[in-house]
Order: C-alpha cells, then structure tokens, then sequence
C-alpha cells in the first residue's frame, strides 16, 4: 500500500517515512484522514489515491468523529479537543455548573 506501515496497535493508521518526511493516514469507514510534515509526500499520497479510489477531497479537517483540530502553525502544533462532546456528557448529567479540576491530574 504505496509503502505505508500498518500501526499493530491501531489497525486503522498507516505510517509511512522518506528520510525526515512523515505522513499518517487514518481511515474511519470510509473516510481517509490525512497528515504529515511534508507537502509533496501528502500531495503524492492524495494523487495515489485518488487513482486507486473515486474520492473527495474536502481540505483541511477542522472536525473529524466530534474531535475539533486546531493548529497553530507558527508554533507547529497541531492539537485535538473534545470540549463539545465534554459539554454535552455535562449537561446529560446535569454537571454544568460543577466545579473543574486541574488537569492533567498528577499522582
């Protein structure tokens, strides 16, 4: 598969390395997510693809299974949040005015 690794702890994630360029893919169903350092290896990627599979692409994630992605590219850092499904277990339980913790916890 275009020389990407199979993750043996999570099947559906696929590495692939060409010297210090990385790219991840991780299918869900049947989406495809994306992502790597290197611009033309995820551009090579997308254009494997889309040959071997009618697709769509739909540009940068900003949402993926409820989980906001957000970057901040002058940092490099990429960076996943569930505060929606967070509020919503909240409210379900009737904690929205509970009290945070600190996290992350310590031990």
């Amino acid at each position: 598969m275009f020389d990407f690794i199979k993750n043996e702890e999570e099947p559906c994630v696929y590495k692939k390395v060409s010297g210090s360029a990385v790219v991840f893919l991780v299918l869900y169903v049947d989406d495809i997510l994306l992502i790597g350092n290197d611009i033309p290896m995820l551009t090579s990627v997308k254009v494997w693809l889309s040959k071997e599979f009618s697709m769509k692409d739909l540009g940068e994630a900003s949402y993926i299974l409820g989980i906001k992605v957000y970057r901040d590219r002058s940092k490099r850092m990429l960076g996943l949040s569930q505060k929606m499904y967070i509020d919503e277990v909240l409210k379900r339980f009737s904690m929205e005015n509970s009290k945070r913790g600190l996290l992350p916890l310590r031990h």
